[in-house]
């Protein structure tokens, strides 16, 4: 499969005219007057951490501008995941999973220990990375854990497409094998396991699933590429192509609900430059519109959120997505 484009960008690009003016601007109602969806907090499941945008690649299409450079959302500190962690506990909230995504989290010099305090207290626990170097400096600690609480660190690795070019087109020269190899790793080491991938324009789900099963079979990696929570593949979001908005009549014409999206269930914390404490936004997808930041507590950011954004048409209504397991 080959791919020629611009240096900078994505070949995972959505193929859409640039959005319309007028909509996502209006929080109570879409360009035509319709009145917008909204989605109540139904439970909170999954509570992620961001623990930076620092990260040792600068993805094409990176929806949080991840990069070597960008801190934008500084380090999370050990006692920062703690404090939230407590107040799950003194709530009694039914949270069940505890998220942790970037930048590359293995680069925040505290992970080990977040992910160990959130392991003690019998959450399940998802980790995003790239696999490459910043993880593998951390295998000894890692393993250590995984020998501790089995199956409930769950390592879900970023490998774009199932072949180097297109992988790289993204993620730039030389991140292929290390990728590979850090997954290879992990699959051989008996860590619970997941990919998220992403579908090109013109690729079908079937197609994208048998290529990823081709190159887990040409690696021995254990893991089902059929399998949806094992193998994730993720619509692109790009917030200048055009979408629909959703009103609240879409519920019916779409057979969704509004327990059936992301922040129905998960809420992130993030620590913007700048801020004197972490805030709680709506989703891992928003941490920069201040639409979306919740306040400095659980409790605040347990409000409804209105979707007000291309991403919450792309991503989670349309696509269907979510980033939790």
């Amino acid at each position: 499969m080959s791919w020629n484009a611009p240096t900078g960008s994505s070949p995972f690009a959505p193929e859409a005219p640039l959005l319309a003016p007028g909509k996502f601007e209006d929080p109570l109602v879409t360009l035509d007057g319709t009145e917008r969806a909204s989605v109540p907090l139904v439970a909170l499941e999954t509570l992620w951490f961001n623990t930076g945008t620092l990260c040792n690649l600068a993805c094409a299409g990176c929806y949080i501008e991840s990069s070597p450079t960008n801190d934008a959302l500084i380090y999370l500190g050990a006692g920062d995941v703690a404090h939230f962690l407590d107040d799950i506990a003194s709530n009694d909230l039914p949270t069940r999973e505890i998220g942790f995504t970037g930048g590359e989290p293995f680069m925040n010099p505290g992970i080990v220990a977040m992910l160990g305090d959130a392991l003690s207290r019998g959450f399940e626990v998802l980790v995003l990375t790239n696999a490459m170097k910043p993880m593998r400096r951390h295998e000894a600690a890692l393993l250590a854990l995984q020998a501790d609480h089995g199956g409930r660190l769950t390592i879900r690795v970023s490998l774009d497409h199932h072949t180097r070019e297109i992988h790289e087109a993204e993620r730039g020269p030389d991140s292929w094998q290390k990728a590979l190899d850090g997954l290879k790793w992990l699959s051989t080491n008996g860590f619970s396991l997941a990919v998220a991938g992403r579908l090109l324009p013109h690729e079908s789900e079937t197609e994208a699933r048998e290529g990823y099963a081709s190159l887990f079979a040409q690696n021995d990696i254990a893991i089902d590429a059929c399998d949806p929570a094992q193998l994730v593949l993720f619509p692109e979001m790009d917030a200048s192509a055009d979408i629909a908005e959703i009103t609240v009549d879409c519920w019916q014409i779409l057979g969704k609900s509004p327990a059936d999206v992301m922040c129905a269930t998960s809420r992130m914390v993030v620590h913007r430059k700048g801020e004197a404490a972490p805030r709680v936004a709506a989703c891992t997808l928003l941490p920069y519109d201040p639409q979306f930041d919740l306040g400095g507590t659980l409790a605040e950011a347990s409000t409804s959120v209105r979707l007000n954004h291309p991403h919450c048409a792309r991503f989670c209504v349309l696509g269907g997505a979510s980033c939790s397991t």
